[in-house]
Order: C-alpha cells, then sequence, then structure tokens
C-alpha cells in the first residue's frame, strides 16, 4: 500500500513538472553542435558527424588557457563559458560555494533538469562535514535562464544541435570550475551529478583526470533512450517522433551517451558509484542496468545503489537520508 502511494505521488510530480511544456519543432540545427558543418540538412550527415564526435579528444576538451577572471559575488562566483550560445544570460556561468573551511576536499554539484532551486540543504550537510560544496548552474538554468522561457527548455529539446551544444557547454563549464578549484588549492575534488545531472557529471568525470569520485544519482548509459522512454520527457518524443526514431536519436545524440565512455569512466584513478530507484519512470531501472553492464565489462567497480522509490520521491525520507549518508561515506572513504 505504502509504494502504491508513493507511485502515484511521484505521478502527481511528473504531472506538475509537465504542465508548462509543450511539444516543439524537430530541428537538426546542425551547426550548433558542430561548427564546421555548413548547410548541413541531412540526419544521415549529423549522425555521422555525432559519431566522429564520440572520437574527438576536443570534443569535450578543456581550453588550454584557463580563463583566470573569475568573480566572487557574496557567496557565489561567475565566470564566462567557453561557448557561446546567442543568449546572453546563458554565457555567464555561475556556482554557488558552500565552504567547509577545508581545502582537502571540494564536490562540483550538477542539478537534475528545470531545476527551480538549488540543493541548500544538501551543502550543508556535506560541508558540516568536511566537504566544500560547489552548485553549478547548468545551462538555461536559474541565473543562466533565457528571458521568456517556462523552463529550461534549450538544454534539453527536439532541437538536436542545441541539445548537444548544451551538454557539451555544460561540460566545459564544470571542467573550467574544476580548474579553478585546483587552482585554489584544493586536493580532492569530486563530480556529484542527478538526473540530467548525472549524464553531465558523468561526462566530466570520463573526460577530467582531475575528478578522482563521481556519485550520479539516477543515471542511464543512453540520453536519448530516456528521452524517449522516461516519464518527464514525453513532450520531447512527441517532438521528434516523426521525425526521427529512436535509433537515429541514439546517433544523433551519442557524444551524450554515458555508454560510449565507459572505459575512461573505468580509469583506475576514478572512483564510481550510482544511486539508482527501482521504480523510477523517468530513467527506466532497465537503462540504468545496461551501464552497470557496460561498466562492468569495462573493468570499473562501481559502488551501486538501489533504493526502492521513484525518480522524484528520491528527495523523500527516508530514502535521501539513506542517500546522503551513503553519498558520504562514499567521499569521505580514502582511496
Amino acid at each position: 500500500m505504502y509504494y502504491s502511494w508513493l507511485d502515484r505521488w511521484d505521478e502527481r510530480r511528473a504531472q506538475h513538472g509537465e504542465a508548462e511544456k509543450r511539444s516543439s519543432k524537430f530541428v537538426l540545427d546542425a551547426q550548433r553542435a558542430f561548427p564546421s558543418a555548413s548547410n548541413l540538412d541531412s540526419l544521415t550527415a549529423f549522425c555521422d558527424l555525432a559519431s566522429e564526435a564520440v572520437d574527438d579528444p576536443d570534443f569535450y576538451k578543456e581550453p588550454e588557457r584557463f580563463d583566470p577572471y573569475v568573480e566572487r559575488v557574496a557567496g557565489s562566483i561567475k565566470f564566462p563559458s567557453g561557448v557561446t550560445t546567442g543568449v546572453e544570460e546563458n554565457d555567464v556561468v555561475w556556482a554557488k560555494i558552500t565552504e567547509s573551511g577545508s581545502l582537502d576536499r571540494a564536490l562540483v554539484v550538477f542539478h537534475h533538469w528545470n531545476a527551480s532551486s538549488r540543493n541548500g540543504q544538501i551543502a550543508k550537510f556535506l560541508s558540516r562535514r568536511g566537504i566544500t560544496v560547489v552548485e553549478i548552474s547548468m545551462p538555461y538554468h536559474f541565473e543562466r535562464s533565457r528571458r521568456g522561457s517556462s523552463h529550461a527548455d534549450y538544454m534539453l529539446s527536439a532541437n538536436l544541435g542545441r541539445t548537444v551544444q548544451s551538454v557539451q557547454q555544460a561540460v566545459l563549464d564544470g571542467r573550467k570550475l574544476i580548474s579553478w578549484l585546483k587552482c585554489e588549492g584544493y586536493g580532492e575534488v569530486s563530480v556529484l551529478g542527478m538526473s540530467l545531472g548525472s549524464w553531465v557529471a558523468g561526462l566530466v568525470a570520463a573526460h577530467d583526470p582531475a575528478v578522482v569520485k563521481a556519485s550520479l544519482f539516477l543515471t542511464a548509459g543512453s540520453l536519448a533512450d530516456m528521452v524517449w522512454t522516461g516519464r518527464a520527457t514525453r513532450s520531447i518524443r512527441e517532438s521528434l517522433e516523426h521525425s526521427v526514431d529512436r535509433s537515429a536519436l541514439n546517433k544523433a545524440w551519442s557524444p551524450l551517451n554515458l555508454d560510449n565512455y565507459t572505459e575512461k569512466l573505468s580509469r583506475p584513478s576514478l572512483d564510481l558509484q550510482l544511486v539508482l530507484a527501482t521504480r523510477d519512470r523517468v530513467v527506466l531501472p532497465e537503462l540504468s542496468e545496461k551501464l552497470i553492464e557496460r561498466l562492468t565489462e569495462s573493468g570499473a567497480s562501481a559502488d551501486v545503489i538501489k533504493l526502492n522509490c521513484g525518480h522524484y520521491s528520491l528527495a523523500m525520507p527516508p530514502n535521501i537520508v539513506f542517500a546522503g549518508w551513503s553519498l558520504v561515506r562514499f567521499l569521505r572513504q580514502n582511496r
């Protein structure tokens, strides 16, 4: 009976989040994702470029010359993004810092899609235990929101090129922030990602050797599969399915697929934690299992925690308490 109530609660949360989402036009917009793509209007050609990007070491490469211009603003920092999108607010990165009083450990947090507030309680909880928490604003969220938008529709949408660009921007912004933290003297830098943020955190961890621990909450391998099957992205699927099928979407968004980087995530210098919800209807459990299988095949030894709750009810007691303490133990354990 309790779990039936929990499922209904998750469904109400999903319906609430769905209220302002609308179907939109399917667009390739290849030049946003691949600036060298001139006048490209073929989905097949787009997929070919996406496949090349997976093996391109420069696609998620941190700029060789780190821009030292970081402005401190009342407990936060801001700095220019390395990616220019044409949306002025979005091209400035913000991050809120909750200091721990120690330079031993810092955790960069990547929030979920359409987050309405930062995770202040989690930040305080961790900072009291010696971990400085840095909550970065992902593209088109919080201070970076596009004027007139009801939600972060430019971060994840039926515009294939803009979605690739947005995730790439989020990864490069995260890497830039990590470089700054290392320059500030922080020793161990880890990442935490939640839902869509777990894809970004996973990609950052895969490509940035400075990351020593990555905790991915409510994650899976294929972002395309999540969008196609997930409860929170029905409006995007409706916008896509008359122009592209699931297989083609996986090819088009292959640079965003954690399955394609499991060897990088399996490096000996990186510790992995996955926190999953067995009743999840946003990130289906079978998609998470595929990622676990790929990681195992690549030699990773991930700490996998499965909680009997839904995507949204992970934030409810006792699930969030168990997840929080598991995260603390993971971050504080000696390597």
